[in-house]
């Protein structure tokens, strides 16, 4: 019988092409934009290396310091966290590392950009890198100032080919380092991780930044274990308290958080004053979004459903007068629905690897490679099979209501 559904669908919607040809377009195209969000989604937050911890990991990627008149929002400084970040309980590692700053070194008279980053030995114990040569520099480097660095594939490509690249010099931003590490390229929407060039935050031109409240530091924290977590969290804000704010500043927030929650904090629907975080929030507030982007092609879906229905009113008709029962015009008719929808989104879901790919080598996303892996698959086929069902529950309750002997004579009963 379903056999008999699916090649009676199939006739069907060949009858009237382009009616299919509209709303192909609008399953396919609507379900490559959700899947390709998905996808980069899924890439910046879901665990993998070098942040495969992400369960057990905290940070303070954001500081508002807030006033009677006036705020400012920054990245914390490193006074800040040195001060209060230090041996908090439950924390098993710290780290205390800057944002990417560009540096530039030149090779043979051409100049070369490099995203640099700033840390401590303790950066390397938390994230998972993959070394392909060396490895981190460690608390002797750190603290003695050592002129070390570990650097991407990428950069040992440009700056030494394909040679070995340990025990060599590379220059960055007038500085020289000693390489003594090579691990894989980290997409820049892992912004934790990501730059071209790590070195000891103490090699830093002047030492001006650690008397710095607000300025260009992060703090990092991995977790014994999930218990831990709040308890990170709640005494840390306490200690805040104590704070010895600059003049005119009332209050500072800089909650340990994960990246999910970071994000969801800067949203102008998160109260930004307040510590707890705003997942939940995120979560209904994207949902909404992609839901509402979804709604324009599952109602194209059910106009084209309802006018399919209105130019089979006879056939319809006859079928029921030869005492074709309800249900079974029901089944048929989502059947073809669900086909159409299925076919829309094998459509879409081809269009989402090609764009996928197009994406991962054109380099617009510096270092990233977005995947189509099986949990976004799955995604794509609930939804593809969600459009089938809400565009096609309408039509169908519309069809159930014919009346034999209108449908005969064309027409609808009210």
């Amino acid at each position: 019988m379903f056999k008999h559904y699916v090649l009676l669908a199939a006739k069907v919607l060949q009858r009237r092409k382009f009616f299919t040809f509209i709303s192909l377009f609008g399953i396919s195209f609507t379900l490559l934009v959700l899947m390709v969000v998905t996808a980069m989604f899924d890439h910046s937050f879901a665990p993998m290396a070098p942040e495969s911890r992400q369960d057990l990991t905290l940070g303070v990627h954001d500081v508002v310091m807030y006033g009677p008149h006036s705020n400012w929002r920054s990245s914390g400084g490193y006074k800040l966290f040195n001060t209060y970040a230090r041996n908090l309980p439950g924390v098993e590692h710290l780290s205390l590392y800057t944002g990417v700053r560009a540096a530039h070194s030149y090779i043979d008279g051409q100049k070369i950009e490099s995203g640099l980053k700033k840390t401590d030995d303790e950066f390397w114990r938390i994230l998972e890198f993959n070394f392909l040569e060396g490895g981190p520099y460690g608390t002797d480097d750190v603290a003695g100032a050592r002129f070390v660095a570990v650097i991407n594939q990428t950069t040992r490509r440009r700056f030494f080919g394909e040679r070995p690249a340990i025990g060599q010099i590379i220059e960055a931003d007038g500085q020289r380092f000693r390489v003594v590490g090579v691990v894989a390229d980290v997409s820049e929407m892992r912004q934790v991780p990501f730059a071209d060039i790590w070195v000891p935050y103490t090699t830093a031109k002047t030492d001006a930044y650690k008397s710095e409240i607000l300025g260009d530091f992060h703090a990092l924290a991995l977790a014994r274990d999930r218990a831990s977590l709040k308890q990170i969290h709640d005494e840390f804000n306490s200690r805040l308290l104590r704070v010895e704010l600059p003049k005119g500043s009332t209050n500072i927030v800089a909650p340990f958080e994960t990246s999910l929650q970071s994000v969801a904090r800067l949203l102008p629907i998160a109260d930004s004053k307040s510590p707890e975080s705003q997942v939940g929030r995120f979560v209904a507030f994207v949902a909404a979004l992609a839901a509402l982007f979804a709604l324009l092609p599952t109602v194209n879906l059910v106009n084209i459903n309802i006018s399919r229905i209105m130019e089979r009113v006879s056939e319809i008709g006859v079928r029921k007068a030869f005492g074709a029962p309800t249900r079974t015009l029901i089944v048929q008719f989502l059947v073809e629905n669900v086909l159409l929808t299925l076919v829309g989104g094998g459509i879409g879901l081809a269009l989402t690897m090609v764009v996928i790919h197009a994406l991962n080598v054109s380099g617009i996303l510096q270092y990233t490679q977005l995947t189509m892996n099986i949990r976004v698959f799955v995604y794509g086929v609930l939804i593809a099979l969600l459009f089938g069902l809400i565009s096609g529950v309408y039509p169908a309750w519309r069809m159930a209501r014919l009346n034999p002997v209108d449908a005969l004579k064309g027409g609808v009963s009210r």
